[in-house]
């Protein structure tokens, strides 16, 4: 790699909250001048999220993920985080929701699963456990496809909880944690024995800030079309998004201390419980009945709040959890 193209990916991953703020921004520029591109990018997401989940995991070796993996103190405590604390918050704050069934579905499928993809890069960002989440991330997204329809059918009853197709959800297994790890390990093994095989990892390791700004892009661009006359109905669901973030700063920090986590665990597992699943949830969003249509913008109005959020995060976490 050329001098130059070094000192771009360094100033990338220099200011790359920067970056994904800016990705998000013109995405919504794009949402509103080409709205027509919206079902083509939907398509999109998908793939691009695949590419970068398998830079994520080829940036760590699989005998760091498979040490990781007994680390049993640390996944209990990610258990705990995301599928106990994180659904009594939300059952907290449920019957405050506006009572729009579709708006309370998105915030349901939104806030009930933990995240498994920029998770990690913010926890790094922040001096948390990127290896510990890395080995978590197929054990959380199983994790919630097994309780999520439990969930659904507590909080809105048996009528809901039927027409939340379980079908996108087995299919994003396997097409963003199945097939990018298997890639990611096969890309190991071919950079151990062959030049060529080190020189393309290296190069994929480089790609990481532009395919989480490309994400983020396609996300918003594919939805902002699709708000027409519901921005007031979104908008109130904001406020919801924000006191999560709070709540779920402090939440985080007691169960890291409960559990006697060190330091950069203790830091991974805040992220944990407060970064959701909105990027591989919204597929799930998308396959439902045109009269919830909503829920699809209900879910990616909570990645616009919680980026924001993560940005305040890596200043704020290490503040709550500093190295003694």
């Amino acid at each position: 790699m050329s001098r130059a193209a070094q000192g771009l990916v360094a100033g990338l991953e220099r200011h790359q909250v920067a970056v994904y703020v800016g990705a998000i921004v013109a995405g919504a520029v794009a949402g509103r001048v080409l709205p027509g591109a919206g079902p083509g990018l939907e398509h999109a997401i998908n793939p691009v999220l695949a590419a970068l989940l398998y830079v994520t995991f080829l940036q760590v070796p699989v005998a760091d993920l498979a040490r990781s993996l007994r680390a049993g103190r640390f996944l209990a405590a990610a258990l705990a985080v995301n599928f106990v604390v994180v659904p009594l918050v939300v059952a907290a704050m449920f019957a405050f929701l506006p009572a729009d069934r579709a708006v309370r579905l998105g915030v349901l499928l939104v806030l009930l699963t933990p995240c498994v993809d920029y998770v990690i890069v913010f926890s790094g960002l922040a001096g948390g456990s990127r290896q510990r989440l890395l080995a978590a991330t197929p054990l959380l997204l199983l994790a919630q496809l097994l309780l999520l329809p439990g969930y659904l059918y507590l909080f809105m009853g048996p009528d809901l909880a039927g027409i939340v197709e379980t079908g996108p959800f087995v299919e994003a297994f396997v097409v963003l944690i199945v097939v990018p790890l298997a890639l990611a390990w096969l890309t190991q093994a071919w950079a151990a024995r062959r030049p060529a095989g080190r020189r393309f990892a290296g190069a994929a390791g480089t790609a990481m800030v532009p395919l989480m700004a490309a994400t983020l892009l396609t996300v918003v661009a594919s939805q902002v079309p699709k708000l027409d006359d519901r921005v007031a109905d979104v908008a109130r669901v904001v406020p919801f998004y924000v006191a999560f973030l709070v709540v779920m700063a402090f939440a985080g920090l007691t169960v890291a201390r409960l559990f006697r986590l060190d330091v950069p665990d203790g830091r991974a597992i805040v992220f944990s419980g407060a970064t959701r699943n909105s990027l591989v949830v919204l597929p799930l969003a998308l396959a439902l009945p045109d009269q919830f249509a909503v829920a699809a913008q209900v879910v990616v109005t909570q990645t616009l709040v919680e980026v924001v959020g993560m940005v305040v995060y890596v200043r704020t976490v290490p503040r709550l959890l500093p190295h003694r």
